[in-house]
């Protein structure tokens, strides 16, 4: 019987990674809610919003891990898509709110009735039901990259324009959602959500809660992108990534594979925004800086591009150390340190410290099945020379 794609696609490392992801996807809130705060095992919860935030970044780096590492498309825009779907899911926690704002419209935001609006605007209708805006969380940065990609791929946009006009996409929305008459809120954007499905988006149970779904759509995001990379599919991607020219020469319909994946890409990042949103608090345009998306592309060189493991595990390191350094008086010299960072690890580890480390570890069995079938070998000619084992037949004798 053949195995389900997904258990096919996974190998040691891969299993390593989802078992550790589901050990602290459950420790991490049970010390939390269930030790007390006296306790040297508690875990408060600033810091399960902290590294709840630290998974949704690592969920938006397999995402650009899937198209960049597989199929090298270098995209820095991609932090658009991912706040597209913090924004949907922004308006959604905005219906929530109700009489509970500051001018007590039980219909429109603050924001809007701050800057004199009538009516609540048409593309806000339905984003007071979950259901739609979790839709909407895949649908929409799903059908910009979807729109983007087939004028991009179809006209054979390759390497660092394609690179280009991304960074010009994001930009570009940056400051379309700049606008106060944009009717997201301007520069202020989106905050003092109350409730998400009826919890209060504060509470410790609600803090833990969305952490473990972090943990659970970063788990599906990656098996979704092993089911992939280790299909038909992704030999494809790789062989349009290593020699796109010749795998179109092939026959194989390049622009169609790039575009599925490219799409499929948006949507992981979209939902790494929208669980990212209600974890902070908070949605606005500087979400869409072309920085962002160039940052992001930085976890992914770090942590080793192409072993979507790798993605996950610089998007840890990296933020973590954001973190640490900005928060001291190194933190005017963040992204210079972060510069230094991208350097260094390009120039000492290109593969990233996933890739290095599988290369040394693959060159290390390589040698120990070589030192041991030589000594295999020197271990029959003695035997020979000693008359203990008979020649093989045909083998020269003395």
């Amino acid at each position: 019987m053949t195995p389900h794609i997904l258990t096919r696609s996974l190998n040691r490392s891969a299993t390593a990674f989802l078992l550790i992801l589901a050990a602290v996807g459950i420790l991490l809130p049970l010390l939390n809610l269930l030790t007390p705060e006296t306790s040297a095992l508690h875990v408060p919860t600033y810091l399960i919003s902290l590294f709840g935030k630290y998974v949704c970044y690592a969920l938006l780096a397999l995402s650009i891990d899937l198209i960049w590492g597989y199929c090298g498309i270098l995209s820095l825009g991609h932090g658009a898509f991912f706040a597209l779907g913090g924004y949907a899911m922004g308006m959604y926690l905005m219906r929530q709110i109700g009489t509970r704002g500051v001018y007590a419209n039980p219909v429109l935001p603050d924001f809007m009735v701050f800057l004199n609006y009538k009516e609540l605007p048409w593309y806000w209708y339905g984003f007071d039901m979950f259901w739609f805006a979790a839709l909407m969380v895949l649908v929409v940065p799903g059908l910009l990259a979807f729109c983007f990609g087939w004028l991009a791929f179809r006209s054979r946009v390759t390497g660092v324009y394609l690179s280009i006009i991304t960074q010009a996409m994001t930009y570009a929305l940056l400051l379309a959602f700049f606008r106060n008459d944009f009717g997201f809120g301007g520069n202020n954007g989106l905050t003092d959500f109350k409730d998400i499905l009826g919890f209060n988006v504060q509470a410790d149970g609600t803090r833990a809660a969305l952490f473990m779904l972090s943990c659970l759509a970063l788990a599906i995001g990656f098996l979704i992108c092993r089911a992939v990379v280790t299909s038909k599919l992704g030999k494809v991607l790789i062989a349009i990534r290593d020699a796109e020219s010749r795998t179109r020469f092939l026959g194989y319909r390049v622009e169609s594979y790039k575009l599925f994946v490219f799409t499929l890409s948006a949507c992981m990042a979209g939902v790494a925004g929208a669980l990212y949103v209600p974890q902070v608090g908070i949605i606005n345009p500087s979400e869409f800086a072309p920085a962002n998306s160039i940052e992001a592309v930085i976890w992914v060189a770090v942590g080793g591009r192409g072993t979507l493991v790798g993605a996950a595990l610089g998007a840890v390191v990296v933020n973590y150390a954001k973190t640490v350094f900005t928060s001291g008086p190194l933190a005017p010299y963040w992204l210079f340190m972060l510069g230094a960072l991208f350097v260094a690890v390009t120039l000492l580890l290109p593969k990233g410290i996933i890739g290095t480390f599988n290369a040394w570890w693959e060159g290390r069995k390589e040698k120990g099945a070589a030192r041991d079938s030589a000594a295999a070998a020197a271990a029959e000619r003695a035997a020979r020379e000693d008359g203990v084992i008979e020649p093989k037949a045909g083998g020269a004798t003395s």
